[in-house]
């Protein structure tokens, strides 16, 4: 009797171990993709076009500032997913400004230069 007892026992102990959970791996943590924060002329070479392609939908902020780093114009892009926007630039004065772009904790910023060309106000965005 004390041997099957003993034999029962030891067959609960095996099959429980046998459907004992497994532990999972450890999941590795999820990098949020970045954004494609892409800058372009506008096809009247008036002003840059901004595309921004969010990896996830959340706002995007646009600020032009001057050489002193005051800010001279601010835009808040809606919360879609793509979003694309031309900024003219010809109003400008001569002189140098910084075009940044902020998404999803991510900073991209373009150096542009204002300048005349025959009588005609142009830029150049530099590299």
């Amino acid at each position: 009797m004390k041997n099957s007892i003993k034999l029962t026992a030891l067959f609960l102990l095996a099959s429980a171990g046998l459907f004992a959970a497994v532990p999972s791996k450890p999941k590795a943590p999820v990098t949020p993709s970045k954004d494609a924060i892409t800058f372009s002329s506008l096809p009247s070479h008036t002003g840059i076009d901004i595309k921004v392609d969010r990896a996830e939908p959340g706002k995007a902020i646009v600020m032009i500032y001057d050489q002193d780093q005051n800010v001279i114009f601010k835009d808040v892009l809606p919360k879609d997913k793509a979003m694309e926007k031309g900024y003219i630039l010809n109003q400008l004065d001569n002189g140098d400004y910084t075009i940044e772009v902020t998404s999803n904790k991510q900073v991209v910023k373009k150096d542009i230069h204002v300048y005349n060309e025959y009588k005609t106000k142009t830029f150049i965005v530099n590299q």
